[in-house]
């Protein structure tokens, strides 16, 4: 989808790259440009790249190979096509979009899912408060003590008992049974035709940042199935990348959040008037809900169940967190097995204490590693130190790390210095793992983005082909030379082929600005291949006579039957200038 570069250039202008990234993730200043964590991919040291003082600032990852303008990181960062993405940032800058730029077919897909759960979540909703098919709702959550308030707040509503309602509905308002099936709200049965896939169930729908219904929980009253059914992955939610209420809970003032483990403990919570509370989606935490729950909190308090399975889910995500940089805290609920019942016995002023008394997450890991021993036995004593030697590596502050081996050390009448040794042995042993682990990841990750797979089996000819790409960049008027002497055809890796075909209709159309402007025509993961040829040609200076030469490269190709299966970039020089003394 063409945009006109006009607006392209001012859409980037009023979104500037550090101050979009900002919103994700915390930029250390570094020279003329930016570092950060990659958003894309775990890492402990910044391996993400910001240049600010580029003619079209971007960013680039050493480690997994993202990279592109603001427009692809938006696009990457929430999950969007080419076309949402530049309505996402033409929103944020206050901007109008081009009338004629509203086809995309990705774009209208996901539209018309929007409109379908929009649709749908109404119908839910004016079930539940209106009908008489949703007294059972009714009753059920006026047993729950919500308010009509609460429930219009959260837009929750009753799918009926039947196996055609909805879809019925949803078809006289137009919506075909793909699209239904598209959105998780239909499944296609046997005869081929569609059923209801939420039935004689409360309904929680899942809204996102911008207000949109993006999917649905849907809670069993009674009867068979699961007690908790949730929407599916679609082309506009993913389950692991969304939190429930944070639509809510962004707008608080606090820069804390609190983390609890359902739907109706999230809406009681929220209910009781703390506005900065969030779930995750029928999953355990995972790393991308817990990078996003650093965009709005400094802080988070785990409310989670009592029980063990709360304690087990706790534990995992105070780990995640921590790797995030948030501070935790736990709170410690007695006489109640989770919030809601907390709230409906003792009130919220006594919830309130309970957030404010919430103990840190080592103290919770330290009292954890008793279970299950006798402290007053030697063996015991023993393996509860060895527990928390685990628990005290995971601490990153030196100062916090020497506080707690003290504390440990007095109540177990052990020396102090025993501990530390024990603990700064195994933080070693760790960060040995830990950087094998990560270039695991890195390599896997950078494996599975391969977006041109025949660079491995014609590495000359790639090497040939990325500075004819990178010259022609520079020197988009010597255009029409550059193609006179070397055609798409002739170019041996389609990925390759592609960015030097779309370079130059560019060019001849008179629409191309610059590498990084190709998003139109490519995919974010394919950005940021491209992003790399932009950041490796910064210190390299192609001159016409390289040009020539890597052109040569590639139109003796074909007779030259010798490839290496692998060139470094000396040997590469070195194969250039044999090429020149042949000539």
């Amino acid at each position: 989808m063409a945009f006109p570069e006009l607006f392209i250039q001012e859409l980037k202008q009023n979104n500037p790259i550090d101050s979009v990234m900002s919103s994700y993730v915390s930029l250390i200043r570094r020279g003329r440009g930016c570092v950060c964590l990659c958003p894309f991919h775990s890492e402990k040291s910044p391996s993400c790249t910001v240049f600010l003082d580029a003619a079209d600032p971007h960013f680039y990852c050493f480690g997994c190979g993202a990279g592109g303008d603001v427009i692809t990181f938006v696009m990457k960062i929430e999950n969007l096509g080419y076309v949402e993405a530049i309505k996402f940032l033409a929103d944020r800058a206050g901007m109008t979009m081009p009338e004629d730029t509203k086809n995309d077919e990705s774009s209208r897909i996901k539209s018309r899912i929007l409109e379908i759960n929009r649709t749908a979540a109404r119908y839910f909703y004016d079930t539940l408060t209106g009908s008489p098919d949703g007294e059972k709702g009714r009753r059920y959550f006026a047993e729950r003590r919500l308010s009509l308030a609460t429930i219009t707040k959260y837009g929750l509503g009753y799918a009926p008992n039947g196996w055609y309602n909805l879809s019925n509905h949803l078809h006289s308002k137009g919506f075909k049974d793909d699209e239904i099936i598209s959105a998780f709200l239909c499944g296609r049965g046997k005869n081929g035709g569609v059923y209801d896939v939420f039935r004689d169930r409360v309904m929680f729908p899942i809204i996102d940042l911008r207000g949109n219904v993006i999917a649905f929980g849907g809670r069993t009253i009674d009867g068979d199935g699961p007690k908790y059914l949730n929407s599916s992955d679609t082309p506009v939610f993913k389950k692991s990348r969304n939190l429930f209420s944070l639509n809510f809970a962004k707008k608080s003032e606090e820069k804390r959040l609190i983390l609890a483990e359902g739907y109706m403990d999230v809406i009681a919570i929220n209910q009781a008037g703390f506005e900065n509370v969030v779930a995750t989606l029928g999953t355990a935490l995972t790393q991308e809900q817990a990078r996003l729950m650093s965009q709005y909190a400094e802080e988070i308090i785990i409310a989670y169940d009592s029980d063990g399975a709360g304690q087990n889910a706790t534990h995992k995500a105070i780990n995640l967190l921590s790797e995030v940089g948030l501070r935790t805290k736990i709170i410690k609920m007695e006489g109640a097995k989770d919030p809601d019942e907390y709230i409906k016995k003792f009130g919220a002023l006594r919830f309130k204490q309970l957030l404010d008394k919430s103990g840190g997450a080592i103290e919770f890991e330290l009292e954890k590693c008793r279970a299950g021993l006798d402290t007053e036995t030697d063996e015991g004593r023993i393996e509860y130190l060895k527990r928390c030697v685990n628990i005290l590596a995971d601490i990153s502050s030196p100062i916090e790390r020497e506080v707690y081996a003290g504390r440990l050390a007095e109540s177990n009448k052990v020396n102090k210095e025993m501990i530390v040794q024990q603990v700064n042995g195994l933080i070693r042993k760790r960060q040995n793992q830990s950087k094998n682990k990560e270039w695991t990841e890195i390599r896997t990750f950078q494996k599975q983005m391969r977006t041109n797979p025949d660079s491995y089996r014609k590495p000359k000819e790639y090497k040939a082909e990325i500075g004819i790409i990178a010259y022609l960049a520079a020197n988009p008027d010597e255009a029409d030379y550059i193609s006179s002497r070397i055609a798409p055809e002739q170019f041996t890796t389609d990925f390759n082929k592609k960015i030097y075909s779309v370079m130059l209709e560019k060019i001849k159309n008179s629409v191309f600005s610059n590498i990084l402007s190709l998003q139109s025509e490519f995919s974010a993961d394919e950005m940021g291949k491209i992003t790399e040829i932009e950041v490796n040609s910064k210190d390299v200076n192609i001159n016409k006579t390289a040009l020539d030469d890597f052109i040569n490269i590639l139109i003796s190709s074909a007779d030259n039957s010798e490839s290496a299966k692998d060139m470094s970039d000396d040997e590469f020089l070195k194969y250039i200038q044999n090429l020149k003394r042949k000539k």
